[in-house]
C-alpha cells in the first residue's frame, strides 16, 4: 500500500493537516489508537521535546557518542499525535486556533507590554 500522494506536498494548512494524519491512519495505521493511548503518547512525546531541549538549551548534556536527536521531528511527533485527538474528539484545530488567539489578544493585549520583567 502507499502512503498518500499529499504527504509530499510542501505546504499544509491546519485543515489540511488533519485531513492528511486522518488519511495516513486509515490508509497505514490501520485504526486511531484510543483516546486515553493518544494521550499517553501525546505526554510520552512532550517529555521527548523537554530531554532535548534540557540537553541542548539548559544544564544537562547529551550523553558521549549518542547521536543528537533531531528536535524538529520529535515536535512532529507531538503535532501527529495531538492531531489524532484533534480527528477522533472532532476538534476542528484551525477554528480552535483562531478562537483560542482572540482569547489570548483580547486578554493580554497590553498585558505583555506592561510587564516590567519582560522590558530591556
Amino acid at each position: 500500500m502507499n502512503p498518500p500522494e499529499s504527504l509530499t506536498k510542501p505546504e499544509l494548512t491546519i485543515a489540511e493537516a488533519q485531513k492528511l494524519v486522518d488519511e495516513w491512519i486509515t490508509s497505514i495505521g490501520v485504526r486511531y489508537f484510543n483516546e486515553l493511548t493518544n494521550m499517553a503518547m501525546l505526554t510520552e512525546e512532550v517529555g521527548e521535546v523537554a530531554r532535548i531541549i534540557a540537553r541542548k538549551y539548559g544544564e544537562q548534556s547529551f550523553k558521549k557518542d549518542a547521536p543528537e536527536p533531531d528536535l524538529g521531528d520529535e515536535m512532529a511527533d507531538v503535532l501527529f499525535v495531538l492531531i489524532c485527538l484533534a480527528n477522533q474528539t472532532g476538534v476542528d484545530l484551525t477554528a480552535a486556533l483562531q478562537k483560542n488567539l482572540e482569547k489570548k489578544t483580547k486578554r493580554d493585549l497590553n498585558r505583555h507590554r506592561e510587564n516590567e520583567k519582560l522590558k530591556d
